[in-house]
């Protein structure tokens, strides 16, 4: 199925596994993760302050294990200060080694790193990751990362990774396909209004009445972060960005 691969672009963008398996097929080595709110927006946050961030897919004993078996921190595990919430992290000190379970932007972080390099990538660090990867060769995937509908797990595409997607496509160079473009012309329509048209989506909505605003508000302020973190060794760190 070799239409699905926009393979005459430089820049492309598909939503969740499929659609990064479809990409990866057609010979892209550079993916961004979009998984808006919260896992690439805490990620950001943590690697700003100089954490060290594991993904991981299962917040369960798996997750204990693992952050043990890596000497971090797990998020959201017993007696831990830390959770997949930007209030959290907003004070992490550098150097912690953090594990941060989440099935969406964990989960395509570790696919993804099987063809490439990876980043994650948000409204906040957009234009960071776009000067990052202008200065790379290659063709580039963006990966809006969607979440999974209860409970036949089924790919639910959300609107605020497309308007992260096409926050970053808009900065990258190259030709873009029409997939990339469509974000590109989403995110535009609603730039001047990021942190009304994230509090009132369904995502939004949902972390609002479960008690974390700064989860929405920080997720929406475009451009408020330098940091690149970049998939090494199984980790997202901070990498240098050169000056946008």
């Amino acid at each position: 199925m070799a239409f699905t691969d926009q393979c005459e672009y430089d820049v492309r963008f598909e939503q969740g596994e499929h659609g990064l398996a479809a990409l990866a097929a057609g010979g892209v080595r550079q993916f961004v993760i979009i998984d808006v709110l919260s896992f690439s927006t805490c990620v950001d946050v943590a690697a700003e302050r100089g954490a060290h961030v594991f993904p991981y897919l299962w917040k369960d004993a798996r997750a204990e294990s693992f952050a043990r078996e890596h000497s971090a921190l797990l998020a959201g595990g017993p007696g831990s200060p830390y959770a997949l919430t930007v209030a959290s992290l907003s004070t992490i000190p550098a150097g912690t080694r953090l594990v941060l379970p989440s099935p969406n932007g964990s989960t395509l972080s570790f696919t993804a790193a099987e063809h490439g390099q990876v980043i994650t990538g948000c409204l906040r660090n957009r234009s960071a990751v776009a000067a990052f990867l202008n200065q790379r060769t290659g063709p580039v995937a963006v990966i809006a990362s969607g979440e999974r509908w209860r409970p036949d797990g089924s790919l639910r595409p959300c609107l605020e990774d497309t308007l992260g997607a096409g926050a970053i496509i808009a900065a990258l160079s190259g030709t873009r396909s029409p997939e990339a473009e469509g974000a590109v012309a989403m995110f535009e329509a609603c730039k001047e209004r990021l942190a009304d048209t994230l509090a009132r989506c369904s995502s939004g909505r949902e972390l609002l009445e479960k008690g974390h605003p700064r989860n929405v508000e920080m997720a929406a302020e475009l451009d408020a972060s330098r940091c690149v973190p970049l998939l090494q060794d199984g980790c997202f760190r901070s990498v240098a960005s050169p000056p946008v």
